[in-house]
């Protein structure tokens, strides 16, 4: 790239990194729109209300309060979606922090050789350009995401727990 030569082996240079997780179907959820990224984790929420529903209705209090049931469910169901906005944060930050650092570690043979290698000042200024205007929105969208996650989970818990306290 550029002209420069680099020894960091071209999966591992954070640029190809950034590509290859944009470009990947799970992390690229969060990449062009929040409606994109609401979208497969309403789905996962969805799919995963099933089994929360089953697994709820083996409480022997909940299964005679079919409202604290039904609630219960909904808020255990959202544990799937957080699972996955968790991961996506996690495979976002890294490539993040890769961009963002003026070095860049790697493995030559993949035999726990690491070394180090420093930015050229182009390369650096291209990879903070991509760490600012890419992948600073994405992170926002996740942050959000999760957010609103768990402000769901905290006010059905609430509710849920108000709900049997009443019941009871």
């Amino acid at each position: 790239m550029d002209g420069i030569a680099c020894p960091v082996p071209a999966e591992q240079q954070p640029l190809q990194e950034y590509q290859q997780l944009e470009a990947s179907w799970f992390f690229a959820w969060p990449s062009t729109s929040t409606p994109a990224l609401l979208r497969p984790l309403g789905v996962a929420w969805f799919l995963a209300l099933l089994p929360a529903l089953l697994v709820a209705s083996g409480s022997y209090v909940l299964r005679h309060h079919p409202l604290p049931l039904l609630l219960a469910a909904l808020v255990v169901a959202l544990l799937l979606p957080l699972l996955l906005l968790v991961r996506q944060w996690l495979g976002w930050s890294y490539v993040r922090r890769r961009l963002v650092l003026e070095r860049v570690e790697y493995e030559e043979s993949g035999w726990y050789d690491g070394q180090v290698w420093e930015k050229p000042l182009a390369w650096r200024q291209r990879d903070l350009l991509v760490a600012r205007h890419q992948v600073k929105p994405v992170m926002d969208r996740l942050r959000r995401a999760l957010l609103l996650t768990i402000a769901l989970m905290a006010g059905g818990l609430l509710l849920l727990v108000a709900g049997l306290w009443q019941a009871l």
